[in-house]
């Protein structure tokens, strides 16, 4: 009589796992499509087509610089200077820009600085055994400071004709910041999902002395991360400097850090490393893209926007200390 009895407790085990497992897998996308839903119930203006490129233009910045964040965070890593690096990077672009007169030469010199200072992060990281929250704090003061004092702590503007085109733009009905931001998505999510480099990163990200030991260079494959985290941290500068054809040293790049680290973390992507997929963090982007539109209107007071996603953030870690 007992094994009948049995029956239905291993069904509901069963069912658990599976709901479970659909859960860890798909929650984010879950959690997307309520928001979705949610906010076009409560505003008729947020299905306007109009809209919905405004979130996607909004986010795209944020979204290339997360797609960073994301190598990093699933290497076991963390970088607080994205924002301040962003900073510099238009800087030193609009004067390179203004002194030779040439867009290509100011989109090297951005690639070239967003490289640079990834690579420092990376060597701080991986040969001198820095933190990386300790190392990428000092970089987020020491690019900030440099940015502050190559632009006398100002604004600085282009006079080249033609480079706002970059960010103001269109291919079809879609804006070139988010064709540039899905571009950027496509290349990252084959670098992790198809090649070699990112088994490693996740290699590294699980455990990473077994990952020493299993003969991978881990010190090479941790600066390549943040080299390249660095170089997208590039290309979200020259999105932002062109959009205005400006940059402000002082307010440019304020805590994109944390909307990239919310974004991530949404994503699914663990603060210890070795899970996490890209796809994870773009639907990350879009949530914190929803929520502040849909708080702008609904008119809720901007100065909110940061406690919403602090919220977020503690919210979604707690659920995956549950998981």
């Amino acid at each position: 009589m007992a094994e009948p009895e049995l029956e239905p407790a291993k069904k509901a085990k069963k069912w658990n796992r599976r709901l479970s497992w659909i859960w860890t897998e798909y929650s984010v996308i879950i959690a997307f499509l309520i928001l979705f839903v949610a906010s076009s119930i409560l505003s008729p203006r947020f299905l306007e087509f109009s809209n919905l490129m405004n979130i996607l233009m909004q986010v795209s910045i944020i979204g290339v610089i997360a797609l960073g964040m994301t190598m990093i965070m699933l290497s076991g890593g963390i970088d607080l200077s994205v924002g301040s690096v962003l900073a510099l990077v238009g800087v030193l672009t609009v004067i390179a820009l203004n002194a030779s007169g040439s867009i290509f030469i100011a989109i090297i010199t951005a690639l070239a600085v967003g490289a640079f200072t990834g690579f420092l992060n990376g060597f701080m990281v991986a040969k001198l055994k820095i933190a990386a929250f300790i190392a990428t704090l000092g970089m987020m003061a020491a690019a900030r400071s440099i940015a502050l004092y190559t632009s006398d702590g100002g604004s600085i503007s282009g006079e080249v004709d033609g480079f706002s085109a970059i960010s103001n733009s269109s291919i079809g009905a879609i804006q070139s910041p988010i064709f540039i931001f899905g571009l950027m998505a496509v290349l990252v999510f084959i670098l992790l999902q198809q090649t070699r480099f990112g088994r490693y990163v996740y290699a590294i990200g699980s455990n990473e002395k077994g990952a020493l030991l299993s003969g991978i260079r881990v010190d090479r494959i941790k600066i390549a991360v943040y080299t390249l985290a660095g170089m997208l941290v590039s290309v979200a500068a020259i999105i932002e400097t062109s959009r205005l054809n400006s940059i402000s040293s002082s307010s440019s790049g304020q805590l994109y850090e944390l909307d990239a680290i919310a974004a991530v973390i949404i994503g699914g992507t663990r603060m210890t490393g070795g899970r996490g997929k890209v796809i994870g963090t773009l639907f990350g982007v879009l949530i914190l893209g929803i929520l502040n539109n849909m708080m702008n209107l609904m008119n809720v007071s901007p100065y909110l926007q940061g406690f919403v996603t602090g919220l977020v953030i503690i919210i979604a870690v707690v659920f995956q200390k549950k998981e």
